[in-house]
């Protein structure tokens, strides 16, 4: 058995969580999963170096779950904008917050998405989420305060809005 093949076995189950978790749609987070081990599959080297094989999983899944919902909220946009718009059904206050949160999230940076959805979702530690994306406590520090002032700015432009 491969070491890749010993991953998914033992790890596959935490990546689909991951992905299900993020996305809110269990056969885009089956994709999300076939993704991320098809790529080590592709290209084994990514593990090189990189520490506890669970970080790196845990990282490039949030990773290509980002992607996933900015490349999403970009098929939406065109949509919109080629085809006549559909009436909006109502929508539960969770899964609009939900939504809210999926389209800011697809708005940011993809570092900036990363450290909020570590930071707010999975309530980690700066150490953790250092850990996870490769870089030091105090970068981590600087993305939280550079996501806090985006956040700030965003909604002062919204509620400036007509």
């Amino acid at each position: 058995m491969s070491l890749i093949e010993a991953a998914y076995r033992q790890h596959g189950h935490l990546v689909l969580r991951r992905a299900r978790r993020l996305l809110g749609n269990e056969q885009e987070a089956r994709e999300i999963l076939q993704d991320v081990f098809a790529s080590l599959l592709g290209e084994p080297g990514q593990l090189d170096g990189k520490g506890a094989m669970v970080g790196w999983l845990y990282g490039a899944t949030t990773h290509a779950c980002l992607n996933r919902i900015r490349d999403s909220k970009n098929r939406l946009r065109l949509l919109d904008t080629h085809v006549a718009p559909m009436q909006r059904e109502s929508v539960s206050p969770s899964a609009e917050h939900a939504l809210l949160t999926r389209e800011l999230l697809a708005q940011l940076p993809i570092d900036l998405a990363q450290v909020a959805v570590h930071y707010y979702s999975d309530e980690m530690t700066h150490e953790e989420i250092a850990r996870v994306m490769g870089c030091s406590r105090r970068h981590v520090g600087n993305l939280l305060e550079r996501l806090k002032a985006t956040i700030s700015d965003r909604m002062r432009e919204g509620s400036s809005s007509p």
